[in-house]
């Protein structure tokens, strides 16, 4: 049992930490991953306000989407966000790829599209700032940049995107993940100035008044694509040309929207963090106590003969492995611990528990 969970839980930790946008370590390095709710959200949102040292121009922006929206079947082209066609139609308006240097003002052109639109932040976004955040703005056919100007996103289905009633917009199917994570960021970035509320139609959260659900329905509907990954990683470098220094944590894994926020569930990139119970058989009435840990000791309580204990840390790696414990006292000791965040994996002959420790 020990073997196929050890596979099973590193076939999960490769997964979640071969993708380009999570876990951004050296990024989360120090982290207090056990926070939810509204103390992960400001957790958060200080990491990534510290994190943004360098600020671009309005006109470095040009040259910084060359290079994160990048088509990645095709680097001489740009993605162009509510696009879904390239030209078949004979409407250039809805192309979803376009040649990176056709940018500028005319029809046929992209421009900076700015998903929080300017006008709709209070104050006004303006043209420096969260008004040239690159983490925000997109590459956009110039007519349908103007189409939308500052409708507010709504509720719609399908590849199209389009006008929802009188003022609302719907961003398309491949887009409505991406518009998300970049509100959710914009939120946490700029605080009351970026509100949820203020560009998008829908009910609003229980737990945030700020936050609305939709955003969270379409981050959980779509998850987070090659191309998200590729630009948050770059602008997450401050050593790039026009990196910022920080990253969109939403893309990096949109299952934190689901820890702040709740409802539907989102992609989880890490569980090697944020692993769920359902994920192994249970060992029966298996518990630790104290977690957090005293003395750098934890004591494993279960009415089951254990095979074996093994500490991992995030990255997966064994801190400690224990065959054939012995109890003390009616429990399993395991001492020695270094402080951190820990998956603690209890074994018996034919089940397996994992569960979450801390040491401080």
């Amino acid at each position: 049992m020990k073997k196929n969970f050890t596979l099973l839980f590193f076939a999960f930790v490769s997964l979640a930490f071969s993708q380009a946008g999570a876990p951004a370590t050296p990024y989360y390095n120090g982290f207090n991953w056990t926070l939810t709710g509204m103390n992960l959200k400001n957790a958060l949102a200080t990491k990534i306000t510290t994190t943004h040292t360098t600020n671009l121009t309005y006109s470095q922006v040009w040259e910084a989407l060359k290079i994160v929206d990048l088509d990645p079947a095709n680097s001489s082209n740009v993605l162009l966000v509510y696009g879904w066609e390239n030209g078949s139609d004979g409407d250039v308006t809805n192309d979803r790829s376009r040649n990176k240097n056709s940018n500028g003002g005319a029809v046929g052109d992209w421009n900076r599209e700015h998903v929080f639109a300017q006008s709709l932040g209070n104050p006004d976004l303006g043209s420096s700032g969260p008004g040239a955040d690159a983490q925000m703005l997109r590459s956009s056919d110039v007519q349908r940049n103007g189409t939308r100007g500052n409708r507010l996103f709504a509720s719609g289905s399908g590849i199209n995107s389009f006008t929802v009633g009188t003022n609302g917009w719907y961003p398309g199917n491949e887009w409505k993940g991406d518009v998300a994570r970049i509100v959710m960021y914009m939120y946490l970035r700029y605080g009351s100035q970026c509100l949820p509320t203020y560009v998008t139609i829908g009910s609003t959260n229980a737990t945030d008044s700020n936050m609305v659900d939709l955003l969270l329905q379409w981050n959980s509907e779509d998850p987070v694509s090659q191309y998200e990954d590729n630009r948050n990683t770059y602008l997450g470098n401050a050593s790039n040309t026009y990196g910022q220094g920080n990253r969109n944590p939403f893309i990096d894994n949109p299952y934190l929207a689901t820890v702040i926020w709740g409802g539907p569930v989102a992609e989880n990139r890490w569980p090697a963090i944020f692993l769920s119970a359902e994920d192994f058989v249970s060992v029966e009435n298996a518990s630790i106590y104290p977690n957090p840990a005293i003395n750098n000791e934890v004591y494993v309580s279960t009415a089951t003969e254990l095979k074996s204990i093994v500490l991992y840390n995030i990255n997966g790696q064994i801190i400690q492995e224990i065959k054939n414990p012995s109890k003390v006292n009616d429990a399993y000791k395991v001492s020695d611990l270094p402080k951190g965040f820990y998956l603690i994996q209890l074994a018996t002959e034919n089940a397996s528990t994992t569960k979450k420790i801390i040491v401080n």
